[in-house]
């Protein structure tokens, strides 16, 4: 695949009443698409992680709530709101601590509001303003995906080593992603990086993912263990970290993939710049800082047994298993938007 065409991590069926879907589980072994109807198919495609990272998480609960809401255009008007309003809530539950689905859902739901004050109008009529509403997001996000690589390959050299954790590509948001995108454009101008991908326990987004797009794209990628960043940053093979983020509190403390503050003191320590890259909308102004954000806490057999033939634990043994963690502000070298590049002390009263 050439890597200038970017992987479809989502999008709409032809006559608009299904959400397709890669199932990045299975990947990379198989491409798998499915076709999601009903909203309890959409819930459990966001919940499982068949779709995942922050800008592909928002994108599919817009349009899997037009889809949902396709069925129901001969509804009154009010009633076709107070219906999408149930499935809203229901798909805010899905991934609690990615900011996204709130944001894209809450933009569906002004226009939505705005439509009702306008005399004699049909849901028919509703719900193709929110499949333009859902458009134009993606839109925003593909552009702010190329802004974003811009910005961070200017913090890049030619033959630098950097090291990635979990997956924040092309089958993360549109367009090139965001933690992956500078990577991209360094291919695409021959800045001959050397990229390293943490395999990204327990679910392997790092191995199955990133190490995935990126070696089909035709990039040096070298595979890690997690526990193996250490080891690299000491003999001096890694010179930036860039990683991507699920929430930006308003102080600039950010939610990420467990393991990304490991990685954050690590450079810290080694005299590292460590960069987090994501588009505005990952900004939680309600959030003042990481301790506030809901850190979701998955099934214990994603540690467990999930990819493996037998257990690899007692029957009985407690886990600890959270999707996430938080990296604290000041750990943070710089962050990287579609705007440009902000830097300690972080300030996003402005967006």
């Amino acid at each position: 695949m050439n890597f200038a065409q970017p992987l479809k991590p989502l999008s709409l069926s032809d006559d608009r009443k299904s959400l397709i879907v890669l199932d990045q589980r299975l990947l990379p072994n198989k491409e798998l698409f499915l076709e999601l109807k009903t909203k309890e198919e959409i819930f459990e495609a966001i919940q499982s992680l068949k779709v995942r990272g922050a800008p592909a998480l928002g994108l599919a609960a817009a349009y899997g709530l037009c889809v949902v809401m396709s069925e129901y255009t001969q509804n009154p008007p009010m009633d076709f709101f107070r219906k999408s309003e149930r499935i809203i809530y229901y798909f805010e539950s899905a991934r609690p601590t990615a900011v996204n689905p709130t944001i894209t859902l809450n933009r569906l739901r002004s226009v939505m509001i705005s439509a009702l004050s306008v005399n004699n109008i049909s849901s028919e009529t509703i719900l193709e303003l929110m499949y333009a509403e859902a458009s134009k997001i993606e839109k925003e996000e593909s552009e702010a995906s190329g802004k974003i690589g811009e910005s961070g390959l200017s913090l890049l050299k030619p033959g630098w080593g950097v090291l990635t954790h979990c997956n924040a590509g092309k089958l993360a948001a549109p367009g090139f992603g965001t933690a992956l995108s500078p990577l991209y454009l360094a291919l695409e101008r021959n800045y001959g990086l050397r990229i390293y991908s943490t395999e990204t326990r327990p679910l392997l987004q790092g191995a199955r993912l990133t190490a995935y797009e990126l070696t089909k794209a035709g990039a040096d990628v070298t595979l890690l263990c997690d526990n193996a960043a250490a080891s690299l940053m000491a003999k001096g093979e890694i010179n930036a970290v860039m990683t991507g983020c699920d929430r930006i509190a308003a102080n600039g403390d950010v939610a990420n993939k467990i393991g990304t503050s490991n990685l954050a003191i690590l450079a810290s320590h080694y005299k590292i710049p460590f960069y987090i890259l994501g588009p505005l909308s990952t900004v939680d102004k309600s959030a003042p800082d990481g301790e506030s954000v809901v850190i979701e806490e998955r099934d214990k057999r994603e540690v467990t047994e999930m990819w493996f033939k037998e257990r690899v634990a007692p029957e009985k043994i407690k886990v600890y298993n959270p999707a996430f963690d938080i990296t604290k502000a000041e750990m943070i070298t710089a962050i990287i938007t579609e705007r440009g590049i902000y830097r300690y002390p972080y300030d996003f009263s402005n967006i």
